[in-house]
């Protein structure tokens, strides 16, 4: 809670220095103004304030960017900004990335906005932050609050040429400790620079009426021209005239001519339109007839289905009756062999019969 005060009063004193400095520098600031360097450092130590230590392929490193880098996914206006931060060619560690986006949102102007959309979002901020870390607290709110009036400021950064690497992020405290002589000179500093700006300012306007007057001459000379040109062209036209009888009277009886064209044209675009008609009429008798023969191929296809079906069932019941068939061959072929054996048991009856009659009648000799 300490640190998180600590941060915060840091904050508000580095904007508020910040923007009462560069309103009266009163001109567009560049990266090596060092309240807007105390600006930066004092930044990166709120954004560092309860960073979860993450493990790498090698070793434990603790950075800004990751957080940073979620804005693109809440705020689609940030992924241009993301994208130029990654295609930065000097950039190769996170936390130069992470310095150079906060420096391209402060010149576009949207740094409040970005990190407002980061901390509202607290179940993905945890991911990255403890539950005690600034951006997690009221603190990160307020600090959030207060970057909106930086909107008032602008900056012009060389974010490409600069070593956002290897810098150290240290704040100076010696520049909020301010004295009387301290403020008499910055007010005389402050005065130099306004008339400085004055000379500037009148230097650049009278440049600029240098500059105004002589497009005025050149463009009255243009228009010299230009009227003479036009004297030229009037001249011209008032010989043409003098053509323009002659001209009617070739045109009238060209247009005789054109008329007759013009007839016999239309002649032939009615007997086309009317042969057009005719065929558009004979196309839909055809796409009828058509829909006809589509509907009669379709009941055919049905027929022949239905065919189908009932020729398949009177196979199945040939089958059966062949099968019934057989079944009855078999049973005749045995009742054939039965009747084998039954007429050679007779046989054999008949002639043990006759024997025995034999024998009796022997008997009765």
């Amino acid at each position: 809670a300490v640190e998180r005060a600590n941060l915060l009063n840091m904050a508000k004193l580095s904007i508020k220095g910040l923007i009462e400095s560069a309103l009266s520098f009163g001109r567009t600031l560049d990266s090596d103004y060092p309240p807007l360097q105390q600006f930066f450092v004092v930044m990166e130590h709120c954004l560092k304030h309860g960073l979860k230590v993450r493990k790498s392929f090698l070793s434990y490193n603790k950075t800004i960017w990751g957080p940073l880098e979620l804005v693109e996914k809440l705020y689609p206006e940030a992924e241009e900004i993301a994208a130029s931060v990654r295609d930065l060619p000097g950039l190769k560690t996170p936390l130069g990335r992470a310095r150079a986006w906060l420096r391209l949102a402060l010149m576009q102007k949207k740094m409040a906005d970005y990190l407002r959309c980061l901390i509202i979002q607290r179940d993905l901020l945890s991911e990255f932050y403890e539950y005690h870390a600034l951006m997690m607290e009221e603190e990160g709110a307020v600090i959030v609050g207060l970057l909106v009036g930086l909107n008032v400021i602008d900056a012009n950064l060389c974010v490409k040429g600069e070593d956002l690497d290897s810098q150290v992020g240290v704040i100076d405290f010696s520049m909020y400790l301010k004295s009387d002589d301290d403020i008499g000179g910055k007010e005389r500093d402050v005065q130099i620079a306004v008339i400085l700006d004055q000379k500037n300012y009148v230097e650049e306007l009278n440049r600029q009426l240098n500059s105004t007057v002589s497009s005025l001459h050149a463009r009255v000379d243009s228009l010299e021209k230009s009227n003479t040109k036009l004297i030229e062209e009037v001249f011209f036209f008032l010989l043409m005239c003098v053509d323009v009888e002659a001209e009617l009277q070739t045109y009238k009886h060209s247009r005789q001519g054109l008329d007759e064209m013009y007839n016999e044209a239309r002649r032939q675009l009615r007997e086309e339109s009317q042969l057009r008609q005719d065929m558009e009429n004979e196309l839909v008798a055809q796409v009828s007839m058509k829909h006809e023969i589509e509907l009669a191929m379709k009941l055919l296809e049905k027929d022949i289905h239905e065919k189908q079906d009932t020729l398949i069932g009177l196979r199945q019941q040939l089958d059966e009756v062949k099968a019934i068939n057989m079944e009855m061959y078999q049973k005749l072929q045995v009742s054939e062999d039965a009747m084998k054996e039954k007429n050679e048991i007779i046989g054999r009856l008949e002639d043990k019969t006759n024997q025995i009659n034999a024998t009796m009648k022997q008997l009765e000799q």
